[in-house]
């Protein structure tokens, strides 16, 4: 789901005011409707642990209060994996994602792709192709509609920056980038890729290699970021930091981007509802 008009805002996570009745993930949906967001991405981070029956009401309480839904799957997905062992359980919390997500209403699956592994990222790049390949092929066999998307990463030591992103949502049908700016932002380790014109020169790449469809649909992490010379160290509220958000919300009106932006600051729903005032507030500016 994407929204004409720009941007549908949310968290990853459910919000942490949220009350605790009703707990759970509707009670998440219920509370991000209530708070005026309009996106959440399920945080099944450290694993996928959710029955049928739960994913049947997950998807009924979105589709009620209108939020749209994606996944974070598992941390610990390395499409790299050096032994069949560490291979076979990162594709299985990936398919689990998918196949759960899709269950739950879930469109957009995102993911880590990877470790370098300290090897030549060149070397690195067809072996994570084939395997997510594999991965889309499997769900397609199923019927699971989901897009798949890798996320760009805030450590120089990952696979995922966004040229990486982007050539495998070429190369593959059924994937596209989840793109974090502060991972962009920190994975330098110099503070670099924190301007209007290096976020449009981001956007450019996008627009290059996947056309509209690359703009028009767009799913972004968001949030302020430590780092240091080998990129992220941990996620930080929006005033703690010094990403230039308001920034990267000029390029993207000014590229006509639509999509989703899911908060992953520590202050949630607070740095959230931050940005879609700051964002709604310069697409007002912008347009007059």
């Amino acid at each position: 789901m994407t929204t004409r008009n720009g941007f549908l805002f949310g968290t990853v996570g459910s919000p942490i005011g949220m009350p605790k009745k009703p707990g759970g993930t509707p009670g998440g949906i219920l509370h991000s409707a209530g708070l005026g967001l309009g996106a959440l991405e399920l945080a099944w981070v450290q694993s996928v642990r959710v029955s049928d029956e739960t994913c049947a009401t997950i998807k009924k309480t979105a589709q009620e209060a209108g939020i749209a839904l994606s996944v974070h799957a598992p941390y610990y997905i390395n499409l790299n994996a050096q032994t069949k062992d560490l291979l076979k359980g990162s594709v299985a919390r990936l398919l689990a994602a998918a196949r759960a997500g899709y269950k739950a209403g879930a469109t957009d699956i995102i993911f880590h792709p990877g470790s370098y592994m300290k090897q030549d990222p060149d070397k690195v790049y067809p072996i994570v192709r084939r395997r997510l390949a594999e991965v889309v092929a499997q769900l397609r066999a199923e019927k699971v509609d989901v897009t798949l998307r890798p996320e760009t990463m805030g450590k120089n030591a990952m696979f995922g920056s966004l040229e990486e992103a982007v050539q495998l949502s070429r190369d593959i049908d059924g994937v596209l980038p989840g793109i974090d700016f502060a991972h962009l932002h920190a994975r330098p380790g110099d503070g670099s890729f924190n301007s209007y014109d290096e976020f449009s020169d981001a956007l450019k790449i996008l627009a290059a290699g996947l056309g509209q469809r690359g703009l028009t649909s767009m799913h972004i992490h968001l949030s302020g970021i430590e780092y240091g010379p080998g990129g992220e160290k941990k996620h930080l509220p929006l005033k703690e930091s010094d990403l230039k958000y308001r920034d990267l919300f000029k390029a993207l009106i000014d590229f006509g981007a639509s999509g989703r932006i899911l908060c992953e600051s520590p202050l949630m729903e607070e740095d959230a509802l931050l940005m879609q005032k700051a964002y709604r507030q310069l697409a007002r500016k912008r347009s007059a």
